[in-house]
């Protein structure tokens, strides 16, 4: 059974950085970060290959946000910076048993519980 839980969210001023963590338990292949802001549909933001490290991200987070995976692998972060507002929402963590780095949300069988990010101008 996969177990998947989020931490690190926060409030941040715009420009500002947080960190994610999500840890993980059970078998997984790959991971995904996802995003949902009030009234809007959850939205793609990173992915990554537990085994390979290869990485995929949505064109809106290239250059500031970075994914990666621990050298035990057991823990998923985010690292974001140059926040913008419209970042704000929350940010899930989901696992698959795909083996590559899948952007669609029908692939994530496994999703934690949301942690809260909220950037402010």
């Amino acid at each position: 059974q996969v177990q998947l839980v989020e931490s690190g969210g926060g409030s941040v001023p715009v420009g500002g950085s947080l960190r994610l963590s999500c840890s993980v338990s059970g078998v997984t292949y790959s991971h995904g970060w996802f995003r949902q802001a009030p009234g809007r549909e959850r939205e793609f933001v990173a992915a990554i290959n537990r085994s390979n490290g290869k990485t995929n991200y949505a064109d809106s987070v290239k250059g500031r946000f970075t994914v990666s995976v621990d050298n035990a692998k057991t823990t998923i972060s985010l690292q974001m910076s140059s926040l913008k507002p419209e970042d704000t929402g929350v940010y899930y963590c989901a696992g698959s048993l795909i083996y590559g780095t899948p952007s669609r949300g029908s692939d994530y069988p496994n999703w934690g519980q949301g942690t809260q990010v909220t950037v402010s101008s």
